[in-house]
This record gives C-alpha cells, structure tokens and sequence, in this order.
C-alpha cells in the first residue's frame, strides 16, 4: 500500500498557525484510527463512509496508517446530495476510491512535511503537498489539527474532502485537449479499452505536436488497417505496467514497456529525456494510472516492431513511496490478474 514523508512538528504546525484540536494524544496513542475519530465526536459522516465502504476492520488493524481526516463540516462543503449517492451500495468502488485517497501508508508525522511536495496515497494516486503562507495544504484542502497520533497510526485534520481522478487514461488524455493524434491512434489499433482497464499503467504521451514531427505521410501510413499491429507495437512502446511517478524515473532509469521494449530516462541540458524525448509535463493523474507528457513519439528498434506482438499486462503490484527512504516500493495488494488485449493489435 502507500507513502511519503511528511508533516511539521506539532510545535511548528503551531507556529505556522494550524490549530490544535481538543485531542489528547496520550489518550489517543491508546485508541485505534476508526476508534480515534468516533470518540473525537467530529468525524460522524468520515466513520458512516468508511462503515459503508467496509474499510472500518482494515483501518484497525496492524497499519501503520496516515489519515487525513476530512471533518463533518469538511463533508458539508460537497455539493447537496454527494454524500448521500456515495453511501449507496452501488456507488461503494467509487466512494472506496475517494476514501484510500485520504490514506498514506506508514506513520507520517508533521516533521516530514516541508521536505515534500507529494505523497502517493492507498488509492494509487498522489496527493500534492503544499506549504504556504503558514499553512500546510493537501491538494485543495488545509491541515486543521496534526500529529494525532493513535495505536496504528497518525491522523492529521484537513478541512475538506480530497477528490481523486475518476477519469481513466483515455479520458483524462482526451479532456487535456493535446492528444488527438494519440487517442485516434489507440482507437485504430484497438487499444483504448486496454488503456481504460483496471490494471495500472503509466504513459508517456506524445503530444499533436510529437505526431507532427514525424515524417510526412507516416500517421496517414499507420493508421491504415493492414498497419494495425505495427501501430499498436510503437503505441504500446509508450507504456510502462504499474504506477510511475516523476521522482521514480530518473532514479529507476529504465523500464521495460508493455510492448517489450525498454525505455530509457536521462538528463540532457538539464531536462529529463525519456529514449530521447523530452519529458515536458508530468504527473497527470488518472483513476487507472498516471501520464507524462513527451515531446517526441518513440519508435522502438525496428525488429521489434517487425514481430509486432506485444507482451500481455499481467498482474501488477501497485507501487507505493516508502516513507523512510523515499524509494519506489511494490509492496501492496495485487491487482487482479488478467491478460490484456494488448496482442499484435488485437
């Protein structure tokens, strides 16, 4: 499961002006998260959503956990009925998906928060971490209380609810509005039910301007039905299994895609290049994995290509920031196995 390293001291959160809840941490240190927050008396519909959701058991086990906290009144900023969808049977995935996404694992205390500036929450994707004006931010919302340290973890108050991405790959490309070429590409070669799946992926997308650099005629060429297979090799070239981040690349160096292939990160003139494109935009998250955005399509090396079979997405365990080191660790639950369709343009 998760994380970073985070947050100021108790003392400095004070100094910076977050305010100190009427918790004992004594009395807390003795109480797990769920049973923390019910008898704080504050967090009635964050206990009603994780009931609903079933995480109330995970939430008091072993942990260590993280917890952002968002307060009743946190809640009462959602738009009129949001809560109210959420907690019916039928919107669970969704509300188990904005739930994770206020939980970190391992014990991240106020101290460790000046030194970030994200932190890769249960949920897979990354909260963005902000210190400002003597507040400490998490995505939109603020830290209220920090440091309430209980039996299994920490819980630092936050003043509204954190939305994750809902919009998979192919959406979150096409609202972005710069990856017209990339998305008619995935459509001819049969890809884009693969890039919608549940298994995580991180693309690096090349923009209208990448396809455009290509010499004249190649697209039109590609995206002729008897190139279906060579299409979907080069797109799946572009594609790595698992959650990447931008703090991962440069210190993981290479990543072997789904097409096969490997990808090479390095620095050039002082930007990071991924096999020789520039990466110029990073981190966009999306609720099935996360997109870089690069200057260049890549092609792989040309008998590869040849062969045109891509290797099957199997499997993943989605990768969390260890707290202490910082480093990209595969230590979570496993994504359900399935092969994808990502076969010579199947």
């Amino acid at each position: 499961m998760l994380n970073r390293r985070f947050f100021l001291s108790v003392a400095a959160m004070a100094a910076m002006g977050v305010a100190q809840e009427p918790i004992s941490n004594a009395y807390a240190t003795e109480k797990d998260i769920v049973t923390t927050a019910v008898e704080a008396g504050s967090f009635k519909t964050l206990t009603a959503a994780l009931k609903a959701g079933g995480l109330v058991e995970t939430l008091q086990g072993k942990g260590p956990f993280t917890v952002f906290a968002p307060t009743d009144e946190a809640f009462a900023k959602l738009p009129a009925g949001t809560v109210e969808a959420l907690l019916k049977p039928e919107n669970k995935a969704q509300l188990v998906s904005v739930l994770t996404y206020h939980v970190v694992t391992g014990k991240v205390a106020a101290a460790q928060v000046i030194k970030l500036d994200a932190a890769v929450t249960v949920n897979g994707q990354r909260v963005n971490i902000k210190v400002e004006q003597g507040n400490v931010g998490v995505d939109q919302a603020t830290v209220a209380t920090a440091d309430i340290h209980c039996s299994n973890g920490i819980i630092h108050v936050i003043d509204q609810v954190l939305l994750p991405s809902g919009d998979n790959i192919p959406v979150t490309a096409a609202k972005a509005g710069r990856f017209k070429m990339l998305l008619a590409a995935a459509k001819a070669a049969g890809l884009v039910e693969v890039l919608a799946g549940d298994n995580p992926l991180t693309v690096f997308a090349p923009t209208d301007e990448a396809f455009a650099k290509l010499p004249a005629g190649t697209v039109e060429s590609l995206l002729k039905p008897e190139n279906k297979a060579k299409l979907a090799a080069i797109l799946a070239f572009h594609v790595v299994p698992g959650r990447v981040f931008s703090g991962d690349v440069l210190s993981k160096k290479e990543f072997k895609t789904v097409q096969g292939g490997m990808l090479t990160a390095a620095m050039k003139n002082g930007a990071t290049t991924i096999n020789g494109a520039g990466l110029v935009a990073t981190d966009n998250d999306a609720s099935n994995g996360v997109i870089h955005v690069i200057d260049s399509v890549m092609l792989p090396p040309a008998a590869s290509v040849k062969g045109a079979h891509v290797a099957p997405v199997t499997s993943q365990n989605v990768s969390y920031i260890c707290p202490q080191t910082g480093r990209l660790v595969s230590d979570r639950m496993s994504v359900t196995n399935r092969r994808s369709a990502l076969n010579s343009g199947s």
